[in-house]
């Protein structure tokens, strides 16, 4: 069924759920018949005699996507002396985190680990703070770019897959086109392959079973999937929908879906809008005005539902209407930003993106370019027109585009945000069952702790109160649960469709629940998973299937840094025999603002003696920074809360007092200085909380080894 939003340039097929799940079958089918073909066709085409063999493969680990999970994937299998191909399709590294992404998406920090963890430390570094969750784009790109250069391993940059030949259930070989010879095809062979891209491009030419847009709330028995019509980044009631208010026979404004509105839960196969995170200065010597880049065929009737958004908010006299109430506005160092979408109308592109999950790469572009010029046309819009109200554009031209990032690509990010694609459907399939720590997997590797998040995915026309309006649909925004495990077997296909390959980035999981898994710092975790996998498989002899999941979570735990350094201790105030409180302490949780699962808390003025110890031993030598956790605020005691904090740590026989100034920390660690410990020495911290004026938490110690 074809069906036209309003104006727009790009016609979108869509399927209702039951066309499409079997033309998914008939397509996994006919796909699964090629791939059976495709040895013999290669031995035809091409010969044997120089061919590499599943015997003597090129290379240990074929990686394709220079995501942020294929490179800390690739610097993982470098690391662990495997012989790896990263193959890249386009010329940049680290996917949407080199690519404007720079407020990240933590939901709890206790999930991110390993290199992942290193990631965010090595910014820091360069910030001179312990680890920077916020970044400016090439500061990212040019840190990947280090993990690189720091193994030996092969990339090939502007290569992108043809196809993938399989002998019974292992990828014998892919075949790649090289751009940078005039598409030139070349073959790879490999033991292990892993899948590190958006799209599953890998799985999807492997034959490996794979959903795309939102199942049904049945399928899985869930309750947050298939159709949502939520109340944000939501129209207000009343926005007409029409071109010539309350005349249905002038057509539906541009953006607007003409079909009817499906019940709550049912599934589709429409896609969670994409977008670009955008990277804006304030710095008038740093910045490219957004009048500067008008967008090739620019159509102002493109906002025109946009205009009677901003005419209704000042209608309504709203006190707040300037950039902030379009954009989320995320400051990033040295004045930058990273804009990502707001509200009912903003950067979402809602619709534009249906087909690309399964599109060409010629088609594929065309939607990125669609999307480019639809976020460019709204700046232009909202920096230009006369119609805007003046407060709104005078504080949007406050901002520009920030002129010394993506300079190869006129300031504009390279990479779209592909926040769901195709999604594998392998031996567990991850919900919001798990999310919600109803059903725990059996095979942890590693924590998801964000929001089950799903942006809108359509653009509608309700009826309500005897009126018609314009809403959104399709935003899910749901927390409050704890870290939830990841199961290995949701990284690996089903055993009967294929045993060596691995999928850390499109992995298992329902719409919804990968709606919280799909978080750049776990993308990483999840990379390095796959290598440590690859790595055992390959040395056991094995199937990605057999892996012992177990000696992938010791190693990650022994050795999170893969170079044999000491890794951090840890001590939370859940850690039983390992903290003491004195006094009433009362466990309090502040979701996404908290270390693990919740923190302790007194207030002084209910109790006379109130402190909290963390205490470890230290069972390897040497030097450790100490850290403090400084939880979020309970709601509604932001103001009650105690500036200071008195401290007391104790390392081998000595003691230190400090006092922690807790104004300038949230969600943060505090640095406590650099201690020497000898093996099977005590390091232990106490907050005196009792001479404390106002509540405290107490939440996490960490020491770090320092060189």
């Amino acid at each position: 069924m074809l069906t036209q939003k309003g104006n727009r340039k790009l016609q979108l097929f869509r399927l209702q759920a039951p066309q499409a799940t079997h033309l998914i079958v008939e397509k996994t089918i006919a796909m699964n018949r090629l791939l059976l073909l495709l040895p013999i066709m290669g031995l035809l085409i091409f010969g044997c005699s120089n061919e590499p063999t599943a015997e003597s493969p090129e290379y240990d680990v074929c990686i394709y996507g220079g995501t942020s999970a294929g490179v800390i994937a690739a610097h993982a299998a470098g690391k662990l002396g495997l012989k790896t191909l990263l193959i890249e399709p386009g010329t940049h590294l680290g996917g949407l985190s080199s690519s404007g992404l720079g407020s990240t998406d933590i939901g709890n920090k206790h999930a991110v680990t390993g290199l992942s963890r290193d990631f965010y430390r090595r910014l820091g570094d360069h910030y001179g703070i312990f680890e920077a969750w916020t970044f400016e784009p090439s500061l990212a790109e040019k840190t990947f770019e280090e993990y690189i250069a720091e193994v030996e391993v092969d990339v090939w940059r502007e290569h992108r897959l043809q196809s993938a030949a399989k002998e019974g259930t292992n990828i014998q070989r892919i075949t790649v086109e090289d751009l940078t010879a005039g598409g030139a095809s070349k073959q790879v062979s490999a033991r292990i392959f892993i899948d590190c891209t958006y799209e599953g491009d890998l799985l999807a030419a492997a034959g490996v079973s794979y959903t795309i847009g939102r199942e049904a709330n049945s399928t899985y028995n869930e309750t947050l999937n298939g159709v949502q019509l939520r109340k944000y980044h939501q129209f207000e009631d009343g926005i007409d929908p029409y071109v010539v208010p309350g005349d249905s026979t002038s057509r539906l404004l541009w953006g607007i879906n003409d079909e009817p509105l499906s019940p709550d839960g049912t599934g589709d196969k429409k896609v969670q809008a994409y977008n670009f995170r955008l990277c804006w200065s304030d710095d008038p010597d740093n910045q490219v005005p957004f009048s500067e880049t008008r967008p090739e065929g620019y159509d102002p009737e493109k906002y025109a539902l946009l205009l009677r958004l901003l005419e209704s908010r000042e209608a309504k006299g709203k006190k707040r209407h300037d950039a902030g109430t379009y954009f989320i506005i995320n400051r990033m160092p040295n004045h930058k930003t990273d804009i990502n979408n707001r509200g009912a109308f903003s950067t979402d592109h809602i619709g534009g993106n249906w087909d690309y999950p399964e599109a060409s790469y010629e088609e594929r572009e065309a939607i990125r370019q669609d999307h480019e010029d639809y976020i460019k046309g709204l700046c232009y819009f909202l920096a230009t027109d006369p119609r805007v109200p003046k407060r709104v554009q005078d504080d949007l031209n406050t901002w520009g585009w920030a002129k010394d990032e993506f300079t190869d690509n006129g300031n504009f990010p390279h990479q779209m945000y592909v926040r769901e694609a195709r999604r594998m459907i392998g031996e567990t399939v991850m919900t919001e069952h798990h999310c919600l720590g109803d059903e725990v997997v059996q095979d942890p590797i590693g924590l998801a702790a964000y929001t089950m998040d799903s942006h809108n995915c359509d653009r509608v026309v309700i009826h309500k109160d005897g009126k018609t309006m314009v809403k959104n649909e399709g935003n899910v925004e749901v927390g409050g649960f704890p870290p939830f495990p990841i199961g290995y077997s949701a990284l690996t296909p089903k055993a009967s469709e294929c045993t060596n390959l691995l999928v850390p980035v499109a992995l298992s999981a329902s719409h919804i629940a990968y709606g919280s898994i799909r978080m750049e710092p776990v993308f990483m975790v999840m990379g390095q998973v796959t290598a440590i996998a690859a790595q055992l498989a390959i040395e056991g002899q094995k199937t990605v299937q057999e892996v012992d999941h177990q000696k992938i979570v010791d190693l990650m735990n022994t050795d999170p840094l893969l170079n044999g350094t000491r890794p951090d201790i840890l001590v939370d105030n859940t850690d039983a025999g390992q903290v003491e409180a004195v006094g009433t302490w009362q466990d309090t949780s502040r979701w996404m603002g908290q270390y693990k699962t919740n923190y302790a808390m007194t207030d002084p003025k209910e109790s006379e003696a109130s402190q909290f110890s963390f205490q470890t031993p230290v069972e390897r030598p040497g030097k450790y920074q100490l850290y403090l956790y400084v939880p979020s605020r309970p709601r509604g005691m932001e103001a009650e809360w105690a500036t200071t904090l008195p401290v007391t740590i104790t390392h081998q026989e000595s003691q230190t007092q400090k006092t922690i100034d807790l104004q300038a920390h949230e969600r943060d660690w505090v640095d406590l200085g650099n201690y020497s410990f000898e093996q099977g020495g005590q390091c232990q911290l106490t907050l005196n909380a009792v001479t404390a004026n106002g509540p405290v938490a107490a939440d996490a110690l960490l020491l770090v080894p320092t060189n």
